[in-house]
């Protein structure tokens, strides 16, 4: 019997005629945890859809327990053992813990649904798994993060033998990565075999035992991770060797730019003061409850202001809602991209025109002539790589929607862009190229602020560093101050002494 309880060879898929996998090779060990890599777009996703039923196979085979398997469906891909969390969470929202992971397989007795079973039968689950969770809880109270762990309790609940994780640190803290990690270990000792997706390469040191590169939709690669460096990763991800992970451009800092006076909306935002120059970017570094993504909100006018003063160019601006914001150039990439940022099932070329109709009308119509020289011009100017501008948006890798929605910005000459969680969910290279994209802003004069939960790159990346705690603003570095041990110590100035699920959001060093 062979010893691997998953196998795939020659694998080949296409979508439209364009091809997603091919010839591509993989295979899984009992009792190990095997990361896949590649850049977005590689193909990673499209190869563990096909392994989990989700998509069918062009040509190739597939052998799961030493059975050939022609082709999957989900459900059948559940009977043999094989769970997928996906990286866009997919829970019923005005469910229960407990009904979304027995959703479809609920429990009965005397021919009606138990609740009671099925809450103790959940509670089981995450109690082996130390998920501190109640069963009853709706789904829609939880954050992000809870979400997910609900998401690795009903995979774990089908009782399975294979279990792909795609992204799922994306939105946890450092203390739930910890905890998720346990949770993996005490998996693989079980004999599990765990697929494992992340950008993240810093943390499959602490779990990981093999490693398969994919490159263009191609096998790249397969080694044991301890005898590979992330240096060797990188290059085999990208196809070339990456010299600078945070590439910084010098610039002699003007005048200020941007400016916010006594900012106050709701508990998370109180006296906020911020100033940006031209010719520098500025990090806001926190806690999950810091309230860095409440101040970005509040400025671009999302949420209500009780009070305070914005200013572009010394000059006072009102904003009351974001079309406020928008047309006095001031500007936001959201933290979430897909909800927030974009229309994925419009073209690139609509996602581009939908915030500036107010430059493209003329008598209440488009101009689709100059819709299509807007989209074109981002394409060019932000190396977007996609077939056309008529793609849906949804249809793009993680790295070039980030670039559609600076680019739909950038289309309207915007004066400052504040960035929430920039490079959130993409690849190495697709970071660098974001990052160059906010040097060259950087250059024009534009200001640029930016949250980040990633220590390294607010450290990294940045000429200065405002640190908030509690929703306020208790701390500012300068590029050479800055360490993690002070942004840490300024991060938790006003720490709270009672929480409750270890809600708060550690910086990931």
């Amino acid at each position: 019997m062979s010893e691997y309880i998953a196998q795939v060879e020659h694998i080949c898929k296409s979508f439209s005629g364009v091809p997603a996998l091919t010839d591509v090779h993989f295979n899984l060990k009992a009792g190990e945890v095997h990361a896949l890599l590649g850049e977005n777009g590689a193909g990673k996703s499209t190869l563990v859809k096909i392994m989990s039923g989700v998509y069918t196979k062009d040509s190739g085979s597939m052998t799961i327990f030493g059975n050939s398997v022609e082709t999957l469906t989900p459900k059948r891909a559940q009977e043999l053992g094989i769970a997928i969390i996906h990286q866009e969470l997919n829970l019923c929202q005005h469910l229960t813990v407990a009904e979304n992971m027995f959703l479809g397989r609920e429990i009965h007795k005397y021919g009606f649904l138990s609740r009671r079973e099925t809450n103790q039968a959940a509670a089981e689950i995450l109690n082996n798994l130390q998920i501190d969770l109640d069963p009853e809880t709706l789904v829609s109270t939880l954050q992000v993060s809870k979400q997910q762990m609900v998401e690795i309790a009903k995979a774990l609940s089908t009782n399975a033998r294979i279990l792909i994780m795609d992204e799922p640190t994306s939105a946890l803290t450092a203390k739930e990565i910890d905890d998720l990690f346990t949770i993996i270990r005490k998996l693989r000792d079980d004999g599990c075999g765990i697929i494992y997706i992340s950008h993240r390469l810093d943390e499959l040191q602490y779990i990981v035992d093999r490693v398969t590169v994919l490159r263009d939709g191609k096998y790249i690669k397969t080694m044991d991770f301890c005898d590979t460096t992330q240096n060797e990763i990188i290059s085999l991800m990208v196809g070339r060797a990456i010299e600078d992970k945070f590439p910084r451009v010098s610039c002699e800092v003007g005048d200020v730019v941007f400016e916010v006076k006594g900012l106050n909306a709701g508990r998370m935002v109180r006296d906020i003061n911020i100033k940006l120059r031209e010719g520098e970017i500025v990090g806001i570094a926190g806690l999950m409850g810091a309230g860095r993504t409440e101040t970005t909100r509040a400025i671009f006018g999302i949420d209500p202001k009780e009070s305070g003063e914005i200013f572009i160019k010394g000059e006072p601006i009102t904003v009351n809602k974001p079309m406020d914001a928008i047309k006095q150039g001031l500007v936001l990439v959201p933290e979430d991209r897909k909800k927030d940022g974009l229309c994925t099932k419009l073209s690139m070329r609509s996602n581009i025109g939908l915030p500036n109709l107010d430059i493209l009308n003329v008598f209440t119509f488009v101009e689709n002539n100059k819709e299509k020289d807007m989209a074109n011009n981002v394409v060019t100017n932000l190396k977007v790589r996609l077939s056309s501008i008529e793609a849906d948006a949804a249809s793009m890798s993680g790295g070039n929607q980030q670039k559609l929605v600076v680019g739909k910005w950038l289309a309207r000459d915007a004066k400052v862009i504040l960035f929430d969680e920039p490079t959130r969910g993409i690849d190495v290279a697709a970071k660098i190229e974001i990052y160059n994209i906010m040097n060259k802003l950087k250059q024009e004069g534009i200001g640029v602020l930016f949250v980040s939960s990633e220590m390294p790159e607010i450290i990294g990346f940045s000429d200065r560093i405002i640190v908030m705690c509690d929703g306020r603003i208790t701390g500012e570095l300068t590029r050479e101050q800055a360490t993690q041990d002070k942004i840490m110590e300024l991060a938790t100035r006003f720490e709270k002494k009672d929480i409750r699920g270890g809600e708060q959001k550690e910086m990931r060093a």
